[in-house]
């Protein structure tokens, strides 16, 4: 055993055409590490409600009504920002959803929707692939914040609770079904289920 320990540290120790195996290792770990560091970094700066506001297609537009909701302002000074209704909180699912939203910076650079008309020609569309979004991973980001087993039926309007304890709660329907436009102004409903 003390022979292959040597044989192992011998290895590590001796040069490779300019530096050691040893010193490759522990020089990768840390680069990888700062990598990491800075990869991370970057990704929380994406999801700051100060980058997200940075262009004016997204200040001028979604942000203004998100002012205007529960969401933003309540009694109990808990603020959602954008990210926490539009990322997910895992990495995993971080990540894809970063993947995915990377198309919105053609988007940008294309003026998809850099006026407030292009923004409202478009509202539909937009508002459409994010229930579905919502819809496809059970509304996950809702899930982060609320708590179904926390929900207190008793404090919910005779409506609220009933569909909160029989569609929800049966898995039949997620958060986005009934809470369409709960932090932004709804596009044309026409011919969209209304529950």
């Amino acid at each position: 055993m003390m022979q292959m320990i040597r044989r192992g540290w011998l290895i590590l120790r001796q040069p490779s055409v300019h530096f050691s195996l040893g010193f490759l290792v522990v020089g990768g770990f840390i680069a990888g590490i700062i990598f990491w560091g800075g990869f991370n970094t970057a990704m929380e700066f994406t999801n700051t409600e100060e980058f997200c506001t940075s262009c004016h297609e997204m200040r001028d537009n979604v942000y203004q009504e998100l002012q205007t909701t529960i969401h933003y302002s309540n009694r109990s000074g808990v603020r959602a920002i954008c990210s926490d209704c539009h990322v997910p909180h895992n990495w995993t699912n971080k990540m894809a959803r970063k993947m995915a939203a990377s198309k919105e910076v053609w988007g940008k650079i294309f003026g998809t929707i850099n006026t407030q008309e292009k923004f409202e020609h478009k509202r539909r569309e937009l508002a459409e692939h994010e229930w579905a979004r919502l819809k496809a991973n059970d509304s996950l980001e809702c899930r982060n914040c609320h708590n179904f087993d926390s929900m207190d039926f008793t404090r919910q309007s005779e409506r609220a609770a009933e569909r909160h304890s029989t569609a929800l709660a049966s898995g039949e329907k997620t958060c986005i079904d009934c809470h369409k436009g709960i932090a932004h102004r709804l596009p044309d409903m026409t011919g969209v289920e209304l529950y």
